[in-house]
């Protein structure tokens, strides 16, 4: 098993700290997409690539009609932050190894590591040969690397959306009559 480093890529769908299941039924993974832009991370996505063919063409002499593989592009799905990206579907059975730049351990009270931002991420190729082939990827670690424009959680400013009740609570208040 060779682990590759993925670099400076943006992470999507992070169920790093609390598995979970895709489809109920299923037994519960930690997983993440990461997102390789298609003009920046060229180099990165040429390497994925042929890693992917070496276990193909490793595993089979042609490959199986209907062969899924963990990489995948992002312009055929409609998620923010995919267009001009390519993503890799990535999940383990055990918990991956979450960190700071500093290298000091992360945990899903800091906050810190949420869709959009960028990260640095330790994965794995493995071949499925059940269910038609596939090309699946493990992820072991990943590192934060700065802030990134979140994915599918806007801010909302409470003050816009609901007004200051305490003083209209008051009121309410003094005039019930509690013994009547």
């Amino acid at each position: 098993m060779a682990v590759i480093t993925l670099k400076n890529v943006r992470m999507s769908f992070p169920q790093i700290f609390t598995p979970s299941a895709y489809i109920e039924g299923q037994k519960e993974k930690y997983s993440a997409n990461f997102l390789l832009d298609k003009d920046e991370h060229k180099d990165q996505i040429a390497m994925l690539r042929k890693e992917i063919n070496t276990l193909i063409k490793g595993q089979w002499s042609k490959p199986p009609a209907g062969l899924q593989v963990a990489l995948g592009d992002g312009e055929e799905k409609v998620y923010d932050g995919y267009e001009n990206a390519m993503f890799l579907r990535c999940s383990s059975m055990g918990r991956p190894t979450v960190i700071d730049r500093d290298r000091s351990p992360i945990v899903e009270a800091d906050e810190k590591v949420y869709a959009g931002c960028y990260v640095n991420a330790a994965i794995s190729f493995w071949v499925q040969e059940n269910y038609g082939g596939r090309i699946n990827c493990n992820v072991h670690a990943v590192q934060f690397v700065k802030d990134g424009e979140s994915f599918g959680r806007a801010a909302v400013k409470t003050e816009d959306v609901f007004e200051d009740m305490s003083v209209a609570q008051a009121a309410d208040a003094d005039e019930e009559d509690f013994l009547s």
